[in-house]
């Protein structure tokens, strides 16, 4: 199944490529939403949605870039009893300039629901929900950081500047 989510960050191309470079370097992705997700243990966080949490281990190639772009794959897979029960996500995390001051950030990505063809019905009715939340929310965690207000846990602030939020079930078959 695919899934994806796109944000635009009110900070330039440069400033938000050096803060990406930052976050992946540091270790910073292994959290993706500090303020929804109660800790980080070294590179394990935790995430889920619906009642259901699980620990993953959140790994990130080194940040690639030009003068148009820039990207780092990830990819979370569960750790622990039941690893089976949980998906797999490979992901691409992408920066693109979209004005002098701002930028585009995308994260685009593939998991194949366990269990299956039983997997693919739950997931077909619910479980790709929780997927995309559970995307929406890293990115919107992503992008606070970048901006520099790492506490944030929404996508856009109170007042809806910094973070556009995302279009209803965008890149969710």
């Amino acid at each position: 199944m695919f899934v994806g989510d796109e944000v635009v960050l009110d900070v330039s191309f440069a400033v938000a490529r050096e803060r990406l470079t930052q976050l992946a370097a540091g270790g910073m992705l292994a959290d993706p939403a500090q303020d929804t997700y109660d800790r980080e243990t070294g590179d394990l966080a935790r995430v889920g949605g619906a009642g259901v949490s699980k620990l993953v281990r959140v790994q990130a190639r080194e940040l690639s870039w030009t003068d148009r772009s820039a990207g780092l794959a990830i990819r979370w897979e569960a750790t622990g009893p039941g690893d089976g029960l949980f998906p797999v996500l490979d992901a691409d995390i992408r920066l693109a300039p979209a004005g002098p001051d701002t930028t585009q950030l995308t994260m685009a990505g593939a998991y194949r629901p366990p269990l299956g063809p039983l997997g693919e019905v739950l997931d077909r009715a619910i479980l790709h929900r929780v997927a995309a939340a559970t995307i929406r929310g890293f990115l919107a965690q992503v992008a606070a950081r970048i901006m520099g207000r790492p506490g944030a846990a929404e996508p856009a602030a109170p007042d809806g500047a910094g973070v556009s939020p995302p279009p209803d079930d965008q890149g969710v078959p």
